[in-house]
This record gives structure tokens, sequence and C-alpha cells, in this order.
């Protein structure tokens, strides 16, 4: 383990989120919150000299292999979160420093589940960094650090691959740092394009842009008790479009800029994304038609938050735990789903469940006719053995997490569908579940204890699994 090379770009983590944090301080001037202002710029100095301490010591080689990337992108974001929580702390809007840590890890890992009972009394400045979290979360710190300080040479795709989405992670042009920064530039033009659509459908700037930072990062915290529910038809329509074109593999934004029409939509798994949510929009739009009479509510009902659910946002417009059975079923399986590899959006992939898919049908070819020698394709691409065997194992891994953790949080004796769908919507970065835990509840209920078992899950569902888990192991920490 090359120490001195993980805890020099832990020290430029911090000095980053320190920026970061100023751009809050700035709202609460504006503002009139002055006060809270001070606190973030005192936070933000101290993890500034924190992360210069910290790179006082140059690394001799930048030797990064896959193993200290996983492990750097795993405690970057543990550093992260736990610095991105203490402003909560800090100005007594989150007094138990564990709620302000599930607050912050949500932020940053576009959860967006929260403990708050009235997000409306937090002030505008934490209402900002709460969103702000989502939007630095969602592309990822460490992407942005390659887009700008080319720091760590030819070994960047291994903290690349530790904290982007996917089975497998391709770059767009042959530099490492070009793809990061052409990732960026793709990202802040959604980002500006929504905050504009948002204004011209209606809503205030500060509205518009915290809404933007958790719809393009497919977050979800918004600024009102209601979520979006108290929006416009018009806005909720715009938030809808967003969130689905967050969950769009970002390697489609490329291919369109580049005019290479063909290449960006042939992708199956952008075509069945696109049809997953087109299907599961309909039947769900049917199912609830008694509860909204006018067919344009309930097509609008529908598609919100199949397209929150699917990208792992988290928003909504309505309360789905009273929706009949057929539609509740329906988002649960979308939680497992999520949106496209390569894009903003948690959860397992489409592309997961397609190389899962393809790998079923060739066992079951190789059963009928044992010699054959039969490949996966997809798009054209044979898919590597390495990259099913990671699929597997990465999907192994996350069933084993995921009944350890309801196992560990049933200690609370909350219900069975709370706890459940609190861990899938943990895992796969969702923020509401069912239950308790639905639009209208939140994560309060739950013991200190299983806020840290969920907190692992975010941070793990966000990574995908294995940054987290090798940190658990002993031999990851052993020197050259």
């Amino acid at each position: 383990m090359n120490f001195t090379m993980v805890t020099y770009i832990i020290g430029w983590i911090l000095q980053i989120e320190a920026a970061f944090m100023l751009q809050p301080a700035i709202v609460g001037f504006f503002y009139g919150e002055a006060d809270k202002s001070f606190i973030y710029i005192v936070t933000a100095l101290a993890s500034f000299l924190v992360g210069m301490l910290i790179k006082l010591k140059k690394p001799k080689t930048k030797d990064l292999y896959t193993r200290e990337g996983f492990a750097t992108v795993a405690i970057g974001w543990i550093a992260m979160s736990a610095v991105g929580a203490l402003p909560f702390t800090a100005t007594g809007e989150i007094p138990n420093y564990i709620d302000a840590l599930f607050e912050s890890v949500s932020g940053f890992t576009t959860t967006g589940g929260s403990i708050l009972n009235d997000v409306e009394a937090l002030s505008h400045v934490s209402l900002f960094w709460r969103s702000f979290t989502h939007w630095i979360g969602g592309m990822g710190v460490f992407v942005f650090i390659m887009a700008i300080f080319p720091i760590m040479g030819g070994y960047s795709i291994n903290l690349m691959r530790a904290e982007s989405t996917g089975p497998a992670v391709g770059k767009l042009v042959p530099r490492v740092q070009n793809t990061a920064k052409i990732l960026y530039a793709i990202y802040l033009g959604i980002t500006v394009l929504g905050c504009i659509v948002y204004m011209i459908c209606g809503m205030k700037f500060f509205d518009a842009i915290t809404t933007i930072f958790g719809t393009v990062g497919t977050g979800g915290y918004g600024i009102l008790n209601s979520s979006i529910s108290s929006y416009s038809p018009a806005i909720q329509w715009a938030i809808t479009v967003f969130m689905i074109l967050s969950g769009i593999n970002y390697s489609v934004y490329f291919c369109l800029l580049r005019r290479q029409f063909k290449d960006a939509f042939s992708i199956s798994e952008v075509k069945w994304y696109i049809g997953i949510i087109l299907v599961s929009t309909g039947i769900i739009a049917w199912n609830i038609h008694g509860i909204y009479p006018a067919i344009g509510d309930s097509v609008r009902h529908a598609a919100f938050q199949v397209g929150s659910i699917i990208t792992t946002t988290g928003f909504s417009t309505a309360d789905f735990d009273l929706w009949p059975s057929l539609s509740k079923t329906i988002l649960v399986i979308l939680m497992f789903c999520g949106a496209c590899s390569g894009s903003t959006g948690g959860g397992m992939k489409i592309s997961r469940w397609l190389i899962m898919g393809k790998t079923i049908f060739k066992e079951l070819s190789t059963m009928v006719h044992p010699r054959q020698v039969k490949k996966i394709h997809m798009d054209g691409h044979v898919v590597e053995h390495e990259t099913v065997r990671a699929t597997n194992v990465y999907l192994a891994s996350y069933f084993f997490i995921m009944l350890l953790s309801l196992l560990l949080i049933s200690v609370d004796n909350i219900d069975f569908t709370s706890n459940f769908t609190s861990v899938v919507a943990m895992l796969n970065n969702i923020g509401p579940g069912l239950g308790k835990v639905g639009p209208t509840g939140n994560y309060s209920i739950f013991s200190n204890f299983s806020k840290i078992v969920l907190i692992f899950d975010m941070l793990a569902g966000r990574l995908e699994i294995f940054p987290m888990l090798i940190i658990l192991k002993p031999a990851c920490w052993k020197k050259y």
C-alpha cells in the first residue's frame, strides 16, 4: 500500500471540499444569515488546513494500483462526509452528530433519505449545502480532481474505476483527464440548462438551483416538506424530464455532441432504460386512475415517480405508499433496477441485469449443446469474462450486505416493510421507501446503531460495494 500517495490525495479532497463549502457561505450572506455563514467559513478553513498538513509529505512515487485506488476512494468519501456533517452540528440545526453524518452521507451519495422532520426550518445556508452535496457527489469528487489536477499520472483510471458506476468503466477519449473534463462539462451544461428551464416554468432562483442540484445528481433533497408536490404541473414535468436525462449513460451525450447519432441511439442499455420507463409509467397510470380521475394527473404522477425511482433520485409528487399494491410493487422492482451505467443514477444498473440475463441464456444453451463455444455480446462487443465474473461477485456481495443490514436494523423492532425498503433504498441510493420511511416519513425513527448501518449501505451503494469492502480486508493495508 502506497500510504503517502493515499494520504496525499485525501489532502486534496479536504481542500477541494473546503472550496465547495464557501459556496453556501456566500448564499448565507445574501440571505442575511451571516452567523451561519461564519460557521461554514470556519469549517472550510479547518478542512483546508488539515488537508494542507496531510499533503506536506510528498509521495516518492505516484504508484496507485487497484487496491490503493479503491481504498483511497472509500476513505476519501468517508472523510468528505464526516467533514460535510460538521456545519450541520456546529450551527445547531442537527445537534446529534450521527444524524448530521447521516444527512451528509445521504447528500454526497445522492441518496436523499433524511432524518429531518421539518426541512423548511433549516437556514438557506444549510438547505443550499444539503442540495449542493448532491451535485458534488453525483459525478464524483475524484472525477473532479482528475479533471482539474493531473496529480496521479497514468494511475487515474484506478480511481475512476472505483468511483464510477457500472460493471465496466471506459474512457471517452484516450486520456483520463480529458475524459473527466468532458464528463464535467456535460454535467455542468445539463445543470445550467435545467436551472434555466425550471425558472422559465415558474421557480424562484433559489428553488431552481437547489432542485436542479438534486435532479442532475439524482439525489432528491428538496427544500420543502412537501418535496415537489407543491410545485406546478409544468415544473413537475420539467423535473421528470431532467431526472430521466440524468439517468442516461453520459457516453450518449458525448456521441451526440460529436454527431455520432448512430452510436448514440444503438446502446441497448439505453433502449431498455427508456422502454422500462414507458411500460412502467403506462401500467401505474392505469392502476392509479381511480385515485386521480383526470388521465393527465395519473400519467404525470406515474411518470414522475417512475423517473424518480429508476434514476434513484427520490423526489415525490404524491404519497405513493397509498397507491395500489401493483403500483408499489413496480416501484420496488425499479428500486433494484437502477439507471444506466456511466450516469449519475444509482441502483444495480440495467447493464448488469442485461449481462445476467445473457449469462442465464448462455448457460441454458450450453446445457443443450455442451460442446458449443458461446460468447456474451452487448452492442456488438464481446463482454469479457472478467466483466461477467465481476458482475456475479457484485450481485453476491450486494445481497449479502442487504440481508445482513436487514438483520442488524431489525433490532429496532420496526415493521418489516419499513426495514426492508429502508435497506433497499439506502443500498440503491434512492431515499424514500415504504411504510414509516415512505414519502411522508423519514429515517429519524431508527437508533444511532441502525443509522450507522444505513450509512455504510449508502456509501457501499454509491461506490458499488467493492471499495467499502476492500478497506475491511487486513491484507489491503500491508506495505509492498
